[in-house]
């Protein structure tokens, strides 16, 4: 909920100071904002599919009007229309899948799930069936490979500030509920192997599809959407060692370290494109970063300092994010998992560099300028370029806090 907070309140100051939501319609967004907020932390708070479920729905609703509400004509409508499309068929799978589950075990709650799913996930094809329907629903909405085609066609259509909400607070319940879910013991040793092994074989995908995708892209907004999916295929790796381990609150805290750091860079590099569009509908380009360190040096400080810590270099927070999940990883002998992982950061960080080698080392002069009524966003930008650092060097004792934190609820 904390973290739900925090991506709220810097996307509704993102939203006031941008050009495409700060108009007429700013009191419908942020009260669209708000209870999109309610919804994930419904799910938050949930120890019930139904009431996930309900969650889901709340969360999901507002954001298809709030992309749809954007001035843009045409690729906001285009965005709104895929993510409603998509995202409704989602969640009929996750509903059909609680069907299931309930009808095999006769309840939805995962206090009561947890005594009986590690024997049932063998015995009942109905509950294996609502398993991986409600696995792959909730796949839909963290964008995991197959199911990911909406994200960098909704990111790029959506204003920045909304993709911004999106990017950190949609994928951040995703992954609780995923831990919520998955804690519930099928994924122990003994269970269903070949659905652990598909839940690996997609997680990798998912990492390579997003950074080779990230690669080629001109779009800075395109770039990050196909590296959030990168980072969903990280998050999965802790997820999967997680409910393969024993001890369900190291993974479970692995996860919601590098959901912090995640929220943190996220909040940064999307903040940095919020500062510089400065029309409706407008496009920010990579080589547009070209000389940015002559006219704005610590907006260009800061954005190096978050793409450095999203390709996980120390002594970032991004770099111990990284650490914490292939440890979790090899820990529970996922060893080749965490191994792929490791070469998908190295592949990373091509891509990442790109913006830095054109502000730094660019002979042209940065057409990209700064307003004064955008002086929250560029303080939050450097906020964040400040606490990817910081956190970096406390760590090792957040861990440790994070650790205690979520043995309560395992």
């Amino acid at each position: 909920n904390f973290l739900i907070l925090i991506a709220t309140g810097f996307s509704i100051v993102y939203a006031r100071e941008h050009l495409e939501t700060c108009h007429r319609q700013f009191s419908e967004i942020v009260f669209l904002i708000l209870n999109a907020a309610v919804g994930m932390m419904i799910v938050a708070w949930s120890n019930d599919l139904i009431i996930t479920f309900i969650g889901i729905e709340i969360m999901s609703l507002c954001l298809y009007i709030l992309i749809a509400l954007s001035d843009e004509e045409i690729l906001s409508k285009e965005a709104a229309f895929k993510y409603f499309v998509l995202g409704s068929l989602g969640s009929a799978i996750f509903l059909f899948g609680i069907a299931f589950i309930y009808g095999a075990s006769g309840t939805t709650y995962f206090s009561s799930l947890k005594e009986a799913s590690f024997e049932l996930i063998t015995t009942s094809p109905i509950f294996l069936a609502g398993v991986i329907m409600t696995t792959l629903g909730l796949c839909f909405k963290a964008g995991v490979f197959p199911f990911h085609s909406w994200v960098p066609d909704v990111y790029e259509g959506s204003p920045s500030p909304l993709t911004t909400f999106m990017s950190t607070g949609v994928k951040i319940v995703t992954f609780i509920v995923f831990l919520r879910f998955f804690a519930t013991g099928f994924l122990m040793p003994g269970g269903s192997e070949a659905f652990v092994s598909v839940l690996q074989v997609l997680a990798v995908i998912t990492m390579l599809i997003g950074n080779l995708s990230a690669l080629k892209q001109e779009s800075f907004k395109r770039m990050l959407a196909y590296s959030s999916l990168a980072h969903t295929g990280y998050i999965m790796v802790g997820i999967i060692s997680m409910g393969l381990g024993g001890d369900y609150a190291v993974g479970a805290s692995a996860v919601l370290f590098y959901s912090f750091a995640y929220l943190l860079m996220t909040l940064g590099t999307f903040g940095v494109a919020c500062l510089y569009e400065h029309k409706v509908g407008d496009k920010l380009y990579v080589d547009d970063f070209a000389g940015l360190a002559k006219n704005n040096i610590w907006v260009a400080i800061a954005l190096t300092v978050l793409l450095l810590s999203l390709a996980g270099l120390p002594p970032t927070i991004g770099f111990f994010g990284k650490f914490f999940i292939f440890s979790s990883a090899i820990q529970n002998g996922l060893i080749w998992l965490a191994v792929w992982g490791v070469i998908n950061s190295v592949i990373s960080v091509y891509y990442y560099l790109r913006p830095v080698i054109y502000m730094f080392f660019s002979d042209k002069e940065s057409m990209l300028k700064t307003t004064k009524q955008k002086q929250l966003t560029e303080f939050s930008v450097g906020l964040m370029a400040t606490l990817v650092v910081l956190m970096g060097f406390m760590s090792s004792s957040f861990y440790e806090f994070l650790t205690k934190s979520v043995a309560q609820l395992f």
